[in-house]
C-alpha cells in the first residue's frame, strides 16, 4: 500500500522512534495512562488511550471545532472494532463500565503501538493475521480518517465496527435518558442529526456496508475524571454498524466528518498528511545553519509544536493565527500564546505564523492589555492578566531578532506605545507604575493577574497583589525592547530608556540579602513576600536582566537547590508551610496545589537559559533537559505534559500536551547546541 511504501522509502522517518510492544500494550494498568493526540489546525482534535479505553470526557475520534478554533464538540466517541477470523471472534476494542468491570479486553491483541511521526498506529495480532490501523485528521477540516490494512493472513477476515456517537460540549458529559437522534442512511454510510439545529455528523466508508442502529450504551467509566474529582459516567449512542471483508493486502477507510464533502480516498489523505509533516521538518532544517544536524528528539518537538498552531480568523485578519494552550481542554490564552510563540514558530522555521499571531493579537489590545483568554462560548475576551501584554513585547523582540521585519514593527509600534502609556498612568485591576520607585504594581482583591492564576469560586489561591518579581522583570525587559525598536525605526526612544533606568535603579529592592535570592512580591497587603518561588528565574533568563551577575548566580543556585526537578521547577519551596506535593482530588484540592508546589514543565526552559547565562556551560545545561526525552513516551505520547507532582515520583498531571512546555524545551535545547 502507499503508506507502507512511503515508510519503506524513508521519506518521513526522521523522528525518534516511539513504539510500545506487548509488554506495555498488554498490561492495562501500564498502557492506560499513555494517550495519543491528533489535531487538524483549526482547534479540532482526536484523542484517546493506547488500549482504546475512554478515560476522559475529552476523548473521542472526532472532537470538532465548529467555530474555529473553539466550540469544540464531541461528535464521534469511538469505533468499537471486532474481527472474525476463521471461526473465532477477536474484539479489538476495550471498555470499562460503571461497575468497574472491563470488557472486552481488546488491548490483549495489540502487538505494537507506535507513532509514525504524529500518526498513532496499532498492529493487532489475531492468530497469524496482522491487522494495522492508523488514525489522523485532515488539516483545516473537522475530518478524522481511520484506515485499516490487512498486512498478513492466510484467509479473509471480517472487520466489524460499531460507531458510537454523541453531540456535546467537550467539557460536558452525556446522560442519555430518552434522547433520540436522527440517523439517516446516505451514500457510503450514515448521517447523524443530534437535534434539529445540530451540525450533521457523517460516518462513511469507502468499502464497508452500514446497518443503522439506535442503541444507547450506558455507563462508560471515565477513570481520569474520577481522579480529578469530576463526573465519571458517560453514555454514547450506537448509531450504526459497519462491516467489510478484507483479503490479505487489502485496506478499508472510515471517515468521520462534520464537513459536507469529505474525501473517502484514505490513501490520498494519508499521503497529504505525511507530506505536511515532511514539510514541517523541511522548514525546520532549512531554518538552521547547514552544519547543524537535528536530533530525533528535536524533530519530535517540531512536529508536536505544529499541533498547537491553529487558525483564528477575524474580520480584520482572515488568515489570523493563534496558539492552543494545551490539549485536551485549554483554548487559546494570551499569556500562553506569547510565551510559546518563539519556540513553536521561530525555532521551527515558521516566522510567518509568528507574524500572523502578533498581528492577530494586536487587534484585541484594550486599555493597554492583551486578553488573557478567549472563552469557549461567547465573543468577549477576558483581560484579567498583568503579564500577557509584557510577554507580547518579548515575542515581538524574538520575532524581530530572527526576521528584521521593520514593517511589522512600524505597524505595531503605536499599539505598543499605547500599552506603555496605559501602564504608566494606570489601567484595569489597579495595574499602574508606582511613582515612588518606578516599579509596576498590580492587583486587587478577588482577581488573579499573574500566571499563578488558580482560583476556586471566590478564593484566589496565590493572589500576589503588589509588585511581582517576574512582572517587573518583564516590564524592564519590555522597556529596553521598546527603546531598541524605537531606535531601529527612527522613533523617539529616550522616554523608554528613562523609565527603564528608573526601574533598574529600584529593582534592587527585590533582592533579599538574608537568603541570597529575590522576594517574590513587594509591597503586598502583608508586606514583602519572601517565599521561594520560580518567578524570579525570569529576572535572569530574559534578554535584559535587572540583576547583578552575583545576584543572578544566587537566583539560579536557589532555584536549583529547592525547586528544580527532572521535568521543571516546583512552584513553591518544599520547605514552605503551604507546600503541596501531590496534585489530585477535587477541583478545590487540585487548584489549591496548582501553584503551591506543583512542578511546571515550561519552567525548565527559563531555568536552562538562566543557567547558561550564569555558567556558560551548554553541555551541562542540556543535561537538565534530557529527562524530557524519555517523557515523550509517557502521558501524551509524542508531546510534553503541562505539570508534574512536586513529590517523587513526580507523576505527570494536567494536560497531556502543553504548548509552552513544548516551546520552552525546544527553545532551550537549541540554545544549548544543535
Amino acid at each position: 500500500m502507499e503508506a507502507d511504501s512511503l515508510r519503506e522509502r524513508g521519506e518521513n522517518t526522521m523522528s525518534m522512534d516511539i513504539s510500545l510492544g506487548r509488554e506495555v500494550c498488554g498490561d492495562l494498568a501500564v498502557a492506560e495512562p499513555r494517550e495519543w493526540l491528533v489535531t487538524n489546525g483549526i482547534g479540532g482534535y482526536a484523542a484517546g488511550t493506547v488500549p482504546g479505553l475512554l478515560t476522559r470526557c475529552y476523548h473521542g475520534v472526532l472532537v470538532a471545532a465548529l467555530k474555529p478554533p473553539l466550540q469544540r464538540t464531541l461528535m464521534l466517541a469511538k469505533l468499537d472494532d471486532t474481527v472474525l477470523y476463521g471461526d473465532r471472534f477477536y474484539p479489538l476494542h476495550t471498555n470499562r463500565w460503571a461497575d468497574g468491570s472491563v470488557g472486552p479486553h481488546g488491548y490483549r491483541y495489540i502487538e505494537r503501538f507506535s507513532l509514525e511521526d504524529t500518526i498513532p498506529t496499532w498492529r493487532y495480532a489475531c492468530a497469524d493475521a496482522l491487522l494495522e490501523k492508523r488514525l489522523w485528521m485532515q488539516s483545516g477540516e473537522n475530518t478524522t480518517y481511520i484506515h485499516y490494512s490487512l498486512r498478513r493472513a492466510i484467509s479473509p477476515l471480517i472487520l466489524t465496527l460499531k460507531a458510537l456517537v454523541n453531540y456535546r460540549d467537550y467539557h460536558s458529559r452525556t446522560h442519555a435518558q430518552d434522547w433520540q437522534m436522527e440517523i439517516t442512511p446516505i451514500e457510503h454510510g450514515i448521517s447523524v442529526s443530534a437535534f434539529p439545529d445540530a451540525v450533521l455528523l457523517r460516518v462513511l466508508s469507502d468499502r464497508a456496508e452500514a446497518t443503522l442502529a439506535h442503541d444507547w450504551y450506558y455507563g462508560f467509566d471515565l477513570a481520569a475524571e474520577r481522579e480529578r474529582g469530576l463526573d465519571d459516567r458517560e453514555d454514547h449512542l450506537h448509531a450504526a454498524t459497519f462491516q467489510v471483508t478484507l483479503h490479505p493486502g487489502e485496506t478499508v477507510t472510515f471517515v468521520a466528518s462534520s464537513e459536507p464533502k469529505a474525501s473517502l480516498d484514505g490513501e490520498a489523505a494519508l499521503k497529504v498528511r505525511r507530506a505536511h509533516e515532511h514539510k514541517l521538518l523541511g522548514l525546520w532544517r532549512s531554518s538552521r545553519p547547514v552544519e547543524l544536524k537535528a536530533s530525533g528528539f528535536v524533530n519530535r518537538l517540531v512536529l508536536a509544536a505544529d499541533q498547537f498552531l491553529v487558525d483564528r480568523p477575524s474580520a480584520d485578519e482572515g488568515h489570523g493565527k493563534t496558539i492552543i494552550a494545551g490539549y485536551p481542554w485549554f483554548s487559546d490564552w494570551g499569556r500562553d500564546t506569547m510565551i510559546s510563540l518563539p519556540g513553536l514558530t521561530l525555532c521551527t522555521g515558521r516566522p510567518e505564523i509568528a507574524r500572523s499571531i502578533l498581528r492577530t493579537y494586536s487587534r484585541y489590545i484594550s486599555q493597554g492589555m492583551l486578553p488573557n483568554r478567549f472563552p469557549d462560548a461567547g465573543e468577549t475576551p477576558e483581560y484579567n492578566t498583568v503579564d500577557a501584554t509584557l510577554w507580547y513585547f518579548e515575542a515581538l523582540r524574538s520575532y524581530y531578532s530572527v526576521t528584521e521585519d521593520e514593517d511589522l514593527v512600524q505597524e505595531l509600534f503605536p499599539a505598543m506605545a499605547e500599552v506603555i502609556d496605559w501602564h504608566c498612568r494606570g489601567t484595569r485591576y489597579n495595574i499602574h507604575l508606582d511613582p515612588a520607585d518606578g516599579l509596576l504594581y498590580a492587583g486587587e482583591a478577588g482577581v488573579q493577574l499573574t500566571w499563578m492564576d488558580a482560583k476556586v469560586d471566590d478564593w484566589v489561591v496565590t493572589p500576589r497583589i503588589g509588585k511581582p518579581v517576574e512582572v517587573n522583570a518583564l516590564w524592564y525587559n519590555a522597556l529596553r525592547t521598546m527603546a531598541k525598536l524605537a531606535r531601529q525605526i527612527h522613533k523617539p526612544h529616550q522616554e523608554y530608556e528613562a523609565i527603564a533606568d528608573r526601574a533598574l535603579a529600584r529593582f534592587s529592592r527585590f533582592w533579599n540579602p538574608s537568603v541570597g535570592y529575590c522576594y517574590d512580591v513587594l509591597d503586598g497587603p502583608n508586606g514583602d513576600d519572601d517565599a521561594l518561588r520560580p518567578n524570579q528565574i525570569f529576572a535572569v533568563s530574559l534578554p535584559e536582566s535587572p540583576l547583578t551577575p552575583v545576584q543572578q548566580q544566587g537566583v539560579v543556585a536557589a532555584c536549583a537547590r529547592s525547586l528544580l526537578t527532572s521535568h521543571g521547577l516546583r512552584s513553591l519551596d518544599p520547605a514552605h508551610p503551604q507546600y503541596t506535593g501531590h496534585y489530585s482530588g477535587t477541583p478545590l484540592q487540585r487548584d489549591g496545589a496548582y501553584h503551591q508546589g506543583t512542578v511546571w514543565g515550561w519552567l525548565i526552559g527559563p531555568f536552562v537559559q538562566a543557567h547558561l547565562r550564569v555558567y556558560n556551560q551548554p553541555t551541562k545545561a542540556r543535561e537538565f533537559l534530557e529527562p524530557m526525552v524519555n517523557h515523550l513516551q509517557a502521558a501524551g505520547m509524542g508531546s510534553l505534559s503541562e505539570i508534574f507532582e512536586g513529590d517523587a515520583p513526580m507523576m505527570p498531571k494536567g494536560c497531556i500536551a502543553q504548548a509552552w512546555t513544548v516551546a520552552e524545551v525546544l527553545r532551550a535545547w537549541l540554545a544549548t547546541g544543535d
